[in-house]
Formats: C-alpha cells, sequence, structure tokens
C-alpha cells in the first residue's frame, strides 16, 4: 500500500473543501494518508508556542520522509508557503510530487512547482492517476 502525503493548505472554506475531497478520494482507493489538517493541534493555550511550531514541523517533515509520494493541492499563483515548503522538501529528497492544480481562474503555475512535480493533474484527476507508474503529464496553463 503506497504512503501519501497530502500537503495543502487549508486557512478558508475552499481550500477545506479541496483538501477533504482529495482525502476522501485517496482514502477511498486504499491507500494510506497522512494529511497534516488531521494531524494538527488547535488547542489555542499552545498553538503559536515553540514547542508547537517544532512538535508541528518535525511531525510534518517525518511524515514526508516516511511517504512514498507527496500529493500537492496547488491553488495556482497563490500558494500557502507551508505546502510549497513540503513540496519542495519532497522534490529535493527525491520524493516523486503530484501536482493537483485546483485554482480558480487561470492565475498560472509558478514553474518551481509545475516543473519539480512529477505530474499536472486536476482535483478530478486524482481519483484515476496511476500513482504505481507516475506517468507524467505537462502544466498547459498559464507560466510564470
Amino acid at each position: 500500500m503506497k504512503r501519501i502525503y497530502l500537503a495543502s493548505p487549508f486557512f478558508n472554506a475552499y481550500e477545506l473543501s479541496c483538501v477533504q475531497r482529495a482525502e476522501a478520494i485517496l482514502q477511498a482507493r486504499g491507500f494510506e494518508v497522512f494529511s497534516p489538517r488531521l494531524h494538527e493541534v488547535r488547542d489555542p493555550a499552545v498553538v503559536g508556542m515553540a514547542e508547537w511550531s517544532r512538535e508541528t514541523f518535525r511531525s510534518d517533515r517525518d511524515n514526508i520522509d516516511l511517504s512514498d509520494v507527496v500529493v500537492m493541492l496547488y491553488h495556482g499563483a497563490y500558494s500557502d508557503s507551508g505546502t510549497a515548503w513540503e513540496a519542495g522538501y519532497a522534490c529535493g529528497t527525491g520524493k516523486p510530487v503530484v501536482a493537483v492544480h485546483v485554482g480558480r481562474g487561470d492565475g498560472g503555475s509558478n514553474l518551481m512547482i509545475h516543473e519539480s512535480a512529477v505530474t499536472n493533474i486536476s482535483l478530478e484527476e486524482l481519483s484515476s492517476y496511476d500513482f504505481d507508474s507516475l506517468p507524467h503529464t505537462a502544466y498547459q496553463g498559464k507560466m510564470l
């Protein structure tokens, strides 16, 4: 069974709906999915504290290291810096990154994202993408 790290922002209703949909798709396909959203500490007494920061970072980094593939939900020219870091770290350590383009409109894609990904797909294509052979699909939209 493939272990997938799901990198995604979840700071507004649209981002949350995208990551929940991706979680459901990947889990229904039988993958073991680590989604930071489901593992974060939200206790107001500790959020923002140094130890909370260190532990969150370690957990996310360690789970990227344990994954077979990183799936990144990419919102186009706008991007969450944490999500971009997760994808960059994965790429730098040799993990394949699947960029799932979920941005609204055609704000474009930063070349560092779409060129570092093994493939560029839509959220709809996530339900049938072959995670065993990791076929490449080049990004076709506006490039920044």
